[in-house]
Formats: structure tokens, C-alpha cells, sequence
């Protein structure tokens, strides 16, 4: 009976708001909500220096390598189309097997310093690494298992190169780290028998141990963001994604932390049996953008998307033709659409074994930096502007009330339709690294802005300069219908 009286509840708040999100539960009312040890931490977004550092950052790369950088999707002669770095589990390769890749892990073309180059070239503000992706592989020399990169013909520590040259371009350095290891053999994807909790619980000890070892190592960090948590064992376990994400924050003061770490005590993932976000912000968005209406609620909580540019791919993979290849074009209209939402963007790369980047990575991180560094203003610090969204493009807002227009179509007329908010005038319209062009007002609240007269050859962005008018005389008359 409480079930349905619930159900019928959240019914009625979901069909009566035009931004209510279908995919996560909406948050119960305060005196139905359920008693939980282990749910979210807080209501709402947090509001620190540290946190708003991240939203302010807005566009991040993440960086999948291991050693699926090595066979590159092949396996025996076989190409298989799945991810590479599920390799292992799609060609079923034995562990030992798998990991005595690492006799060929030697990356001699690579160099921290050029990564970072790129990178700040692109225009990201930070960047996520795989430390250790499901093989077990660690890119650092852990003591706590022998597979490493201290163990392959390289020897060097591969991610505290990484941190040290990204940190020296003012890049910010986010961890990815995979709960799920298939090297551990204590790793249980349930727990069925005692003997299952004693091996899972001496799991948790060695993840415990090796989250410590990466936080006080490179104390730089600014963000985990865990994955391979989906797994019956750890929702089962949910006192312990809870005591992760308190344990990092103690070791690393103002850290983030991502949802797709935490279970609850009844095993919800991402967010509690209340319906309220846990972790810092929503990471649920893997290879698509939220819908405004389905998933989202712009001002509740803080959220993350990424992206590959291979539709099918992560780690490197030898060949790209078997899935869609990006353009730069529709990344940078991914990025902005993200912001346009009050979310952040991270554009995958996977490098290759050598430690180079394909050609077609650099060109799309060349392009996407030459757009940034004109537009980027519409980007970093920006956030959802509350405008009603138009055919030509996206509206992003500053800090201080700038209203952005990111066109990507340009229509026949070559007029933007631009309707403001009751109460807000345009002013004044100026292509970002271009000159002034005319507004003309329409309509009560209704606007067109010219598009410039030499079209711009890729998206441009206006910013528009706008006023209150609550206070000025109507002169529009409503129709008589």
C-alpha cells in the first residue's frame, strides 16, 4: 500500500514540472524519506572554492591507457569491434596471459611535457587518467601488487610524469580508478558464501590501501572518478563506497568525487533510496548528453558528461572504421551543449602503446584549441543562461550576466531569433574576435540578431549585452482571441 501511495506521489511531481528528470528518482518529501547510514552526504551542490573550481573548469580530456594500448582491439588474429580495453573480456584471454603484456610495456615515444602541450593547446582546464583500468595494470609503481609499471621494461612512474607536467601547465590532474580489477583474485563480482565476504573483504583492504597510496602520493589530485563499481558485490557493500569517499576527503581536503562510486545501504547506485545525489556530481553520462527533461534538473545538482571520438571507443584501438568517427565540428557542439546545461565536458583520447597520439587525436584537439582560445569565453565559468533554446544554437551564461549565442546552424534568413525572459532587454550583440552586429526588436521579448555579414567558416559565438526593462512602459497589446 505505502508503495503505490509513493508511486502515485512521484507521479504526479514528475508530469508536473516541465524539467522534472524520468531517470533518477525524484527526492521524497522530507516526512516520507527512508533512515540511511550510508545515503547522500548533502542536499543540493556544494558551494566550496574546490567545488566551483570544477564547475568553472567546464571542459576536461580523459587519457584511457593500459596495456590494451598494446594489441589495440586484435587478439590471435581476430579484430573484435568492442571497446579495446575490454579486450580481455571479449577475446577471453586468461589473466596471466593478459598481463604478461607487460614484457612489451614500453612507451619510448612518449613525453609528459607534450601531453600537456596538447593539452593546454586544446583549451582543457583538467585532465582525467586512468591509474589503473579493470585489467589491474597500475601506471604507478604500487606496493601493493606486482603489476605495475615498475615491473615493465619502462620502470619509470608513468603518473607522477603525467601530474607533474600537466600541473606545470596549470592543467588540474583527476583520477579515474577502477574498483573492478580482474588481476586481484580476490575480486568478487558477488558475494554468494562466507568465503566470498573473506576474499572480498581482503579486496577492499587492498583497494583501501591502494586509494591511499595514490591520495598521499601525489597530494596535486583534485578529483577521483571511480568506475567498475556496478558490480552486485559492491552494492552489497555500500558502508564501503561511503567510507572510500570520506577517506579521500580526509587525505585530500576539497577533493571531488565522483557518483559512480557510492551504493547505499540498499544497494541504489548513483543516487540514494531518497532520491538524493551522492558523491559530488552526476557521472552517469558515458557517451551521451542528459535530456533537459528526461534527466535533468539544471539546479539541483552539478553533473559531468564525456565523450569518445570513436563512437566505440576508449583505450587505443587499431582500426576506427568500425564505428563513426567524430568530427571536430560535432565535438565542439557536444562541449558547448554541455555547458549550455550547467554541466562539464571531458573529450576522451586513447594513446597508443608507443605513448604517441593518432593524427587524427591531434588534429581534433588542434582545432577544438583554436576554437577555445576565440570562443572559450562562452565556455569557462559559464553556465545554463534559463533561455528559451532556438534552432541556431546554444545559450551559455557568465558570473556576471553576460548571455552567450554558440551558433552552430545558421539559417536561411540570417536573422537568430533571440526571446528573452520577461523583464530583459538586448542591448547590444558582438561576435566574440569580430566586430558589432545589428539587433532589431520583433515582439514583446523577442529579438532578431543579425548574422555577421561575412559568415564565420565554423560556429561563432555573440555576446550580448542586456538590460532590465521591468520598469519601461509596454508598448506590445496582447491579441483578442
Amino acid at each position: 500500500m505505502i508503495k503505490s501511495i509513493l508511486g502515485v506521489i512521484l507521479g504526479v511531481m514528475l508530469s508536473g514540472s516541465a524539467v522534472a528528470q524520468m531517470k533518477q528518482p525524484a527526492p521524497l518529501p522530507a516526512e516520507m524519506e527512508i533512515p540511511l547510514k550510508y545515503g547522500a552526504e548533502r542536499l543540493g551542490k556544494r558551494q566550496d572554492t574546490d567545488m566551483q573550481r570544477f564547475r568553472d573548469n567546464r571542459l576536461g580530456a580523459f587519457i584511457h591507457w593500459g596495456l590494451y594500448a598494446i594489441p589495440g582491439g586484435e587478439w590471435n588474429g581476430k579484430m573484435y569491434s568492442g571497446a579495446a580495453e575490454w579486450l580481455k573480456s571479449w577475446a577471453k584471454v586468461p589473466a596471466n596471459e593478459w598481463l604478461a603484456l607487460m614484457d612489451q610495456w614500453n612507451p619510448t615515444k612518449f613525453d609528459a611535457k607534450s601531453w600537456a602541450r596538447m593539452a593546454k593547446q586544446m583549451g582543457v582546464k583538467y585532465v582525467k587518467i586512468t591509474t589503473k583500468h579493470h585489467e589491474g595494470f597500475c601506471l604507478w609503481p604500487s606496493k601493493y601488487t606486482e603489476y605495475t609499471v615498475a615491473n615493465t621494461p619502462y620502470k619509470k612512474d608513468l603518473l607522477g610524469e603525467m601530474v607533474k607536467a600537466f600541473n606545470d601547465e596549470g592543467i588540474d590532474v583527476h583520477f579515474y580508478f577502477s574498483v573492478m580489477d580482474w588481476s586481484n583474485p580476490d575480486y568478487r563480482y558477488d558475494i554468494k558464501s562466507e568465503e566470498d565476504k573473506i576474499a572480498f573483504d581482503r579486496f577492499l583492504e587492498f583497494t583501501d590501501n591502494q586509494l591511499r597510496e595514490l591520495a598521499t602520493r601525489y597530494p596535486t589530485v583534485k578529483d577521483f572518478w571511480f568506475d567498475g563499481t556496478w558490480d552486485a558485490s559492491l552494492k552489497k557493500n555500500g558502508w564501503w563506497t561511503a567510507h572510500a569517499e570520506k577517506m579521500l576527503k580526509e587525505l585530500v581536503p576539497g577533493v571531488t568525487i565522483n557518483s559512480r562510486l557510492r551504493a547505499d545501504d540498499n544497494g541504489k547506485r548513483h543516487f540514494d533510496s531518497n532520491g538524493h545525489l551522492m558523491g559530488d556530481y552526476e557521472s552517469g553520462y558515458e557517451r551521451r548528453l542528459p535530456d533537459p527533461v528526461k534527466d535533468l534538473k539544471v539546479t539541483r545538482w552539478d553533473w559531468e558528461a564525456c565523450m569518445t571520438i570513436p563512437e566505440n571507443q576508449w583505450g587505443y584501438h587499431k582500426d576506427w572504421s568500425l564505428s563513426y568517427v567524430k568530427t571536430p565540428i560535432e565535438v565542439l557542439e557536444r562541449i558547448v551543449h554541455a555547458v549550455s546545461m550547467g554541466g562539464n565536458m571531458v573529450v576522451n583520447f586513447g594513446p597508443q602503446a608507443d605513448g604517441d597520439f593518432r593524427k587524427e587525436e591531434k588534429d581534433m584537439a588542434e582545432q577544438v584549441g583554436k576554437w577555445m582560445k576565440q570562443n572559450g569565453e562562452c565556455i569557462y565559468g559559464c553556465d545554463y543562461a534559463g533561455w528559451q533554446k532556438q534552432p541556431w544554437g546554444y545559450y551559455t551564461r557568465s558570473k556576471n550576466g553576460d548571455v552567450y549565442m554558440a551558433v552552430f546552424n545558421v539559417p536561411y534568413s540570417r536573422h537568430l531569433t533571440v526571446q528573452t525572459p520577461k523583464g530583459v532587454k538586448v542591448v547590444k550583440a558582438t561576435v566574440l574576435g569580430g566586430k558589432e552586429t545589428p539587433v532589431t526588436e520583433t515582439a514583446r521579448n523577442e529579438y532578431n540578431v543579425d548574422v555577421p555579414t561575412k559568415t564565420p567558416e565554423g560556429p561563432f559565438v555573440i555576446k550580448l549585452q542586456v538590460e532590465d526593462s521591468a520598469n519601461e512602459t509596454d508598448r506590445y497589446r496582447d491579441a483578442l482571441t
